[in-house]
């Protein structure tokens, strides 16, 4: 792993990446039907969109955010009150974020364990 980072970190990072690019075409949606105010449609998912940009960085760069991606996994769940459709969106990304924080979680416990046998090891 480049930089020494997590698997978790990785993998929430891409999660955060691929919602912002969906969020922005559910931005269009929500603005094309009408469910919302122009400015407040499109600049609402421009402030969403950067946020899920924003914390992938943050994620990917100092570890932190994960609860932010939580909160923000809510916001798109929000969403689906203006667009019904949404929900089959948030129910995908919901469900790859906690698969990512379970899993990614998981593999980062196992890299520790065998890099510390691999340490033990070598000190034999």
């Amino acid at each position: 792993m480049r930089g020494g980072g997590s698997v978790r970190q990785s993998l929430a990072s891409i999660v955060l990446v691929f919602e912002s690019v969906v969020m922005f075409f559910a931005a269009l949606v929500i603005f094309g039907l009408k469910a919302l105010p122009a400015p407040l449609a499109l600049g609402g998912g421009a402030v969403v969109c950067a946020l899920l940009l924003a914390t992938s960085l943050i994620v990917m760069r100092f570890g932190r955010g994960y609860a932010l991606g939580w909160v923000l996994q809510a916001v798109i769940v929000a969403a689906c009150f203006l667009v019904p459709m949404l929900a089959f969106v948030a129910a995908i990304f919901i469900g790859l974020w906690i698969y990512c924080m379970v899993k990614g979680a998981q593999i980062d416990r196992q890299k520790a364990a065998w890099a510390a046998a691999q340490e033990a090891q070598g000190d034999a």
